[in-house]
């Protein structure tokens, strides 16, 4: 194939959740860039040349995933029917749900993080956040803390209401409540806890998307399935993520 080595196509190919002839939806597996960008340094793996390959026809990206986010990545097979879908995110009627892990216990159940963000490097103008959070569940592990003999975690569901640049993982550093994992806005104590526990990923994933298809008219619902390193930080709550 030429790409990521040589390997063979099923190793490179992405998992398909959604697929017509207009669009599809693919999970994008932690640590694979969407696409070449300034923040490439030196990479030359990505999502887009992958998809490309695997469909044998053009593809456009129709939305953003950081690198260490794993999840729904929804793109289309032509221009109109990307610029229709880019028209739905911009009115925002697509819903973007994520699931994530953070440091510490958020006080309340329900809540929302209203904070101007700039668009990342070479973008310093801020403009307008917005992210609502619901806790799922929480847990305690018996690794020390600062101050304390044990550790809080909260797993939570996360709703970007806005596509700033890494919004949802520097609104978490916002209120303190890191997202374990990130290496760029996280906490490195707990990074390195949850690497004894044999979870390396950031734990930020792109769990649901849900639009109407800008041709059928039929509503779209698709969840993208956890990897096993994910897994294993969800068993630690014992929760369902999608009750």
């Amino acid at each position: 194939m030429g790409i990521a080595g040589g390997l063979a196509a099923q190793e490179v190919n992405l998992e398909v959740v959604y697929v017509d002839d207009a669009l599809a939806v693919v999970d994008k597996p932690a640590g694979l860039m969407v696409h070449d960008s300034a923040l490439a340094r030196g990479e030359t793996d990505f999502a887009a040349d992958r998809l490309r390959e695997q469909f044998g026809r053009p593809i456009f990206i129709v939305h953003r995933l950081d690198r260490a986010t794993s999840g729904c990545l929804l793109l289309a097979f032509d221009r109109e029917v990307a610029s229709a879908l880019g028209k739905t995110l911009m009115a925002r009627d697509v819903e973007k749900d994520y699931v994530a892990v953070c440091r510490g216990w958020p006080a309340e159940e329900r809540f929302t993080i209203d904070h101007p963000l700039d668009g990342g490097p070479g973008k310093p103008v801020k403009k307008p956040a917005t992210t609502t959070f619901e806790r799922i569940a929480t847990c305690e592990l018996a690794m020390a803390s600062e101050h304390f003999p044990t550790s809080r975690y909260a797993l939570l569901r996360a709703h970007p209401l806005t596509g700033r640049f890494r919004q949802i993982r520097r609104h978490l550093k916002h209120v303190s409540h890191h997202l374990i994992g990130d290496t760029s806005h996280g906490d490195g104590r707990h990074n390195r806890a949850f690497r004894m526990l044999g979870i390396h990923r950031m734990l930020l994933h792109a769990r649901r998307l849900a639009f109407v298809h800008p041709v059928s008219g039929a509503r779209i619902d698709v969840r993208a399935p956890f990897d096993a390193e994910f897994a294993k930080a969800l068993a630690l709550f014992g929760a369902d993520v999608d009750a």
